[in-house]
């Protein structure tokens, strides 16, 4: 039985080990992908470290960090004591002369000192890390550690990792409940990163303040920034995802729905599709209820994807309540699920959805009934009086809303014929905002399309080149016919 359990405590052991070793190579490796990009001025190095920092964040451990910086920080002791400080786990040191895990090529040894870019690196780790142990003092202590040392490097290259530094910078303030206090740091990188052309700094920087007034609830301010400040068109699909989500906000409060609408199809369609799945479900909240403040019926069909279905429960109760333009059904599912559409910020909009039940029930009395009464008609959407249902009869003929006469004297609404849609011009519209749709898309995959660095073309034979090969090729082929017909007998 002993043998038995410790052949099981080996085995639970093993694939520790192995994922350890697999963290620690990688780390490593990243590392020295960074001096390839430093010292070969090509940047794509550092994205690809960048990311693979989703993947890295999942398998860090205080163990693992320990081993990184002590083996990498023996030619700072400040440094690496300093770093040290913020992991609170001890860590299992192999004193025994055993071998460290096998190394990348190329590593840098332990007595070199480390560039400034390997230096962030790998405090932004330990950042990652105490942000996932729910540590938010001890993070914003390491963030604005991490600031020194990203406002004390004037390096081009070391733009790509600062823009990461500077999003959980904000992101550890926020957990902590002080995001104010970083917003006049924020206003000034963002200052040095466009009179830079730091495009990935100055999109993550735009967020940050973005989501840094949002948070607060300053409406205003944020819209004065967004139109004041121009947005990167050489940003990364994820920032402009979340720069979009942010401007469909703002478009919804100040009652610009459609360019809400727009906005957060579009952050929909910049988000990645098998990932972020948080993020789809906060943008697809905000856009059915701006879908509903539009007139529109979101599809059912988007109720029924998997990985929104639990989350859009309580929106899907919603819109049955809008599209049957029941008064007394939606002010049952807005008491009932009142403080998860506060949590969702999408309170305020929904509160706003009483005029479209009204206007629904008014739309659907029309179609069924040619002639009513006023007072039946208050009768059915729960209002006051027959003035009152006038007063918003009266409304809703003007918005267009239905096709109506009201009867002042004796008191009735008097239904038009319907009119056919396509003898209009509201065809015509719809399908030039889809073909406009369609080639802005285009346009924008255009713009988005990446080609090999120039130093690939040096390869490449010149159109001189290949003709001198071909006529070389059609030279050497016709002595080689010569030769055997000189073989024959």
């Amino acid at each position: 039985m002993a043998t038995e359990e410790g052949d099981t405590a080996e085995k639970d052991k093993a694939p520790k080990v192995d994922i350890e070793a697999l963290a620690l190579a990688d780390i490593k490796e990243h590392l020295v992908f960074i001096e390839k990009s430093v010292s070969s001025k090509e940047p794509r190095f550092i994205v690809r470290v960048i990311r693979a920092l989703v993947s890295i964040r999942k398998r860090l451990s205080a163990k693992i960090l320990r081993k990184v910086v002590t083996h990498f920080y023996a030619h700072s002791t400040q440094q690496k004591d300093t770093l040290l400080g913020f992991i609170d786990e001890p860590m299992d040191m192999d004193t025994n002369g055993n071998k460290a895990p096998a190394r990348a090529k190329n590593a840098k040894s332990s007595q070199q000192p480390l560039l400034p870019e390997q230096d962030i690196y790998i405090h932004l780790l330990v950042l990652l890390y105490l942000i996932d142990c729910n540590q938010p003092q001890t993070a914003v202590n390491c963030a604005d550690l991490l600031m020194k040392k990203v406002v004390a490097q004037p390096q081009r290259t070391v733009d790509l990792i600062a823009a990461k530094c500077y999003f959980y910078l904000s992101r550890s303030y926020e957990l902590l409940g002080c995001l104010s206090k970083i917003r006049s740091f924020l206003h000034g990188r963002l200052r040095s990163a466009v009179l830079r052309n730091d495009y990935e700094g100055q999109a993550v920087l735009l967020n940050c303040l973005l989501r840094n007034y949002l948070h607060y609830n300053l409406y205003e301010q944020a819209s004065k920034l967004a139109s004041k400040s121009v947005f990167p068109e050489m940003a990364s699909d994820n920032e402009w995802a979340r720069f979009l989500y942010y401007l469909g906000r703002i478009k919804a409060i100040q009652l610009d729905y459609s360019e809400a609408y727009k906005n957060l199809l579009q952050a929909i369609r910049k988000a990645p599709e098998s990932s972020a799945v948080g993020f789809r479900q906060t943008v697809y909240k905000l856009a059915i209820t701006v879908e509903l403040l539009l007139g529109d019926i979101p599809d059912r069909s988007l109720f029924r994807q998997p990985q929104l279905r639990k989350s859009l429960a309580p929106y899907y109760r919603l819109t049955q309540a809008v599209k049957a333009g029941n008064l007394s059904m939606f002010n049952k599912v807005l008491e009932n699920l009142g403080p998860q559409f506060q949590a969702d910020h999408t309170y305020t909009l929904i509160l706003r959805l009483r005029h479209n039940v009204i206007k629904t029930g008014i739309r659907m009395i029309s179609l069924s009934y040619s002639r009513i009464s006023l007072a039946e008609i208050a009768k059915k959407l729960l209002l006051g009086s027959s003035e009152d249902a006038e007063f918003i009869v009266a409304k809703a003929i003007r918005d267009g809303v239905i096709e109506a006469n009201i009867n002042h004297a004796q008191g009735y609404m008097q239904s038009k014929q319907t009119v056919d849609v396509y003898s209009t011009g509201e065809p015509l519209a719809a399908f030039h905002k889809r073909i406009s749709f369609c080639l802005d898309i285009h346009n924008k995959s255009v713009k988005t399309m990446r080609f090999p660095p120039k130093a690939f073309h040096k390869d490449l034979e010149t159109a001189e080149e290949r003709r001198e090969r071909e006529k070389q090729d059609i030279e050497y082929a016709k002595e080689m016919t010569d030769e055997e017909d000189d073989g024959f007998p």
